[in-house]
């Protein structure tokens, strides 16, 4: 018998990790193998604004040259007009091929990092948990895999090359204004220096007010998609006073949340634009040059080079002040995919075995759920022998769906062991485990492809004819030949193209495929029509002949000749039996039956307590 130590090493067991060691914490640790390629396209980007500025301080040796006036600089002093024009059109060429040399390199980094950050996401949720995949959704883990890949990938190859650029603009702009006149330097860091101190004030609440401003947003989002997908209901039972409502509530909260926060920081975030723009930063500087070259403390060269320069200082930052949202956005993408990878993966065996047979054995085993503090089971103990039906039963929430998601090691024992044909699952390589065990779910799902290959989805190397004998045994053969493209009928999303009762027996038949000697079955033909139903009830009688059967049962009537049925109430094996015996205990299990047949004998009447016409007695 398994302990909880056991289980715990288990799952420290070397294979289990976290996730990739490729990938570190934070925005820059996602960047993962193309952290390198990235700091060379932001160090491109530097340069080449570093060039675009030189370029503009050349242009200002052109003026200087032109007036008769020579360059102190000593590597610079004998160049003329042309000279300077020549450096200048070099520099411009250069900063020009850095900045494409960087968006390249960016772009074909983040084209890299989408597929290695798609292919790792994809291998580590192949090793994790069946049952993380069910319990945290597919629209979750698609927005993962597709928009915060996506958005990394807008990220990296748009974005860094522009921060390199932008970071360096204010430095290389600041030293260049400092070697040609550090009084004016001082006044263009002034007034960026009182650009930046309106911007703290403006930011000071940012986090709680973006937190607000992001609740109330995604409430209006909640609204409209209740209201859309409600429309039937809507239509049917409401005018519009209460459903609508909740939308036009979100919708104010929203407005309230916006405006506190524009009245918040208004002011300050207005002057913060205004200080941080050129146009204040050229102002101030060419006041103060007049003034100075008035007086004849600065040459007219001078000024005109340290006007194109000055707005450098202030010009970088509002580009990086708009894609602070951008960045964050790319941040909070990177935590939820580093959250998916840091899923423990499920240990690999220490010592692989292969079933003997088809038996399914449960040894005091209990089940906790991640991030649950009580057993959904406690202590559970039966057997299923080679080739008998066992029925789990019990009311909602009594744990038969856990029971039947632990056969197939949707998640691992919390306590206890748990064996198929005679091995412990923890020991089951994971492609043997596969081809023993079979499960078909009462909520179907069928891919946008052909129906052919949706069956063939149980073993891909089938042939056509095995594919078609599959069919026939689910009894839906017929059908799909009866279509215009018969096997290759493209299923449609879900397989929204097929009724519930035909999607299901295109399950059975994959199942039927598989051939697997351990069948799970969650209540197959609770969904379906009484034509579908017997359709379904012969291609399962097809299906589980000469197998191991687990079913999960809600019809009690459909497993009165079940070779044992265990009775499940609260996690805890509560009865176990068959069908005469239980009755006779009168237990949880004669209380089901008797609900059940009174649920059977339900009928609508009329209003003087007859029965319609047409409906039975």
């Amino acid at each position: 018998m398994a302990t909880k130590d056991s289980d715990m090493a288990r799952r420290d067991a070397p294979g289990s990790g976290v996730s990739s060691p490729a990938f570190g914490r934070g925005l820059w640790g996602i960047l993962g193998p193309e952290r390198r390629a990235i700091g060379v396209a932001m160090g491109l980007g530097a340069v080449g604004m570093a060039c675009a500025l030189c370029a503009a301080a050349a242009l200002g040796g052109v003026v200087a040259t032109l007036g008769g006036r020579a360059v102190e600089v000593p590597w610079l002093a004998g160049l003329g007009p042309w000279g300077f024009g020549a450096l200048a059109g070099g520099l411009i060429a250069a900063s020009l091929g850095l900045r494409t040399a960087a968006f390249t390199l960016s772009h074909l980094a983040a084209f890299r990092l989408e597929q290695t950050l798609r292919s790792e996401l994809a291998a580590h949720l192949a090793r994790v948990p069946l049952g993380y995949a069910i319990t945290t959704g597919s629209g979750a883990l698609s927005k993962v895999m597709q928009d915060d890949v996506r958005g990394l990938h807008a990220f990296v190859a748009d974005s860094t090359p522009i921060v390199g650029r932008n970071v360096a603009a204010p430095l290389v702009s600041l030293i260049l204004l400092v070697a040609l006149d550090w009084r004016l330097a001082l006044v263009a860091l002034g007034v960026f220096a009182a650009g930046m101190t309106a911007m703290n004030l403006a930011m000071r609440d940012y986090a709680t007010l973006r937190t607000r401003y992001d609740t109330a947003r995604e409430a209006i989002q909640a609204a409209v998609i209740e209201f859309v997908q409600a429309m039937p209901v809507v239509r049917m039972f409401d005018d519009g006073t209460t459903s609508f409502r909740r939308y036009h509530d979100a919708l104010n909260r929203f407005r309230e949340v916006f405006r506190n926060w524009v009245l918040a920081t208004g002011t300050a975030g207005r002057i913060t634009q205004s200080l941080l723009s050129p146009t204040p930063t050229l102002l101030v500087v060419a006041a103060v040059g007049s003034l100075l070259l008035a007086h004849g403390g600065l040459d007219f060269p001078t000024l005109v080079t340290v006007l194109i320069l000055s707005t450098g200082v202030a010009d970088a930052l509002m580009p990086l002040m708009w894609m602070n949202e951008f960045l964050r956005k790319a941040r909070a993408g990177a935590l939820r995919i580093q959250q998916v990878l840091a899923v423990p993966a499920l240990p690999e065996p220490r010592s692989p075995a292969r079933p003997a047979d088809a038996s399914v054995s449960f040894e005091a085993v209990s089940f906790r759920y991640p991030e649950r503090t009580d057993n959904a089971l406690e202590a559970i103990n039966f057997t299923v022998a080679p080739g008998t039906v066992t029925a789990l039963v019990g009311p909602s929430g009594a744990g038969k769906s856990t029971v039947a998601r632990l056969i197939p090691r949707f998640w691992d024992v919390s306590a206890g062991t748990l064996r198929v044909g005679g091995v412990d699952v923890r020991d089951c390589p994971p492609e043997a485990l596969a081809s023993q065990v079979a499960f078909v779910f009462q909520d179907t799902f069928l891919f946008h492809d052909s129906l052919a290959n949706n069956i063939r989805l149980a073993r891909p190397e089938a042939t056509q004819a095995e594919v078609e004998a599959a069919a026939r045994a689910a009894r839906i053969h017929d059908f799909i030949t009866a279509l215009p493209d018969g096997y290759q009928t493209i299923a449609g999303d879900r397989g929204t193209r097929l009724s519930g009762g035909q999607r299901q027996r295109i399950t059975i038949a994959r199942a039927v495929l598989r051939d697997a000697p351990i069948l799970i079955l969650d209540e197959a033909t609770a969904f379906a029509d009484p034509e579908n139903e017997a359709l379904i009830v012969a291609a399962l009688a097809e299906l589980t002949r000469g197998r191991t059967v687990i079913v999960i049962a809600h019809r009690l009537a459909t497993i009165r000749d079940a070779d044992q049925i265990i009775v499940l109430d609260q996690g805890r094996l509560a009865e176990r039996g068959r069908h005469p015996d239980l009755l006779a205990a009168d237990g949880l299990y004669a209380r089901l039956w008797r609900l059940h047949e009174q649920a059977q004998g339900w009928a609508l009447r009329t209003p003087d307590g007859g029965v319609p016409p047409g409906a039975p007695p």
